[in-house]
C-alpha cells in the first residue's frame, strides 16, 4: 500500500475485503489484523488512510452500529455509505446485524 506502519498497511489491506453494501467494526478489524485490543490503532489507520475512498475506511463503524468518525467528515461518510445501500436511523446502521461483515 503506501507509507504506513506495518499494522496500518495490514488494516488497509483488510478493508479492501469489505464488500459494497456491508460494514465492519473497528474491533472486528483489530481482531482480523491479529491485535484484538488495538481498536484505537484501527481508528488511527482509518484516519491515516491515503487511498480513501478506494480503500473503503468509510465502511468501518462503531461496534454498536453508530457512524464513527471519518477524516473527510461524517456527512461524507454517510453519503458514501448511502450510495452503497447503507441506511442510518437515529445515527445507527439500519439492519446492522445483516450489514455486518465479519472476517
Amino acid at each position: 500500500m503506501a507509507n504506513g506502519t506495518a499494522f496500518q498497511e495490514k488494516v488497509w489491506r483488510l478493508m479492501l475485503e469489505i464488500p459494497i453494501g456491508k460494514v465492519t467494526t473497528y474491533g472486528e478489524l483489530a481482531r482480523a489484523a491479529g491485535k484484538p485490543g488495538a481498536v484505537r490503532a484501527v481508528g488511527n489507520a482509518c484516519n491515516a488512510n491515503p487511498n480513501a475512498p478506494k480503500t473503503p475506511c468509510h465502511r468501518v463503524v462503531a461496534s454498536n452500529g453508530s457512524i464513527g468518525g471519518y477524516a473527510q467528515g461524517i456527512q461524507k461518510k454517510i453519503k458514501l455509505l448511502a450510495a452503497e445501500g447503507i441506511k442510518f436511523r437515529a445515527g445507527l446502521v439500519v439492519d446492522f446485524e445483516k450489514r455486518l461483515y465479519e472476517f
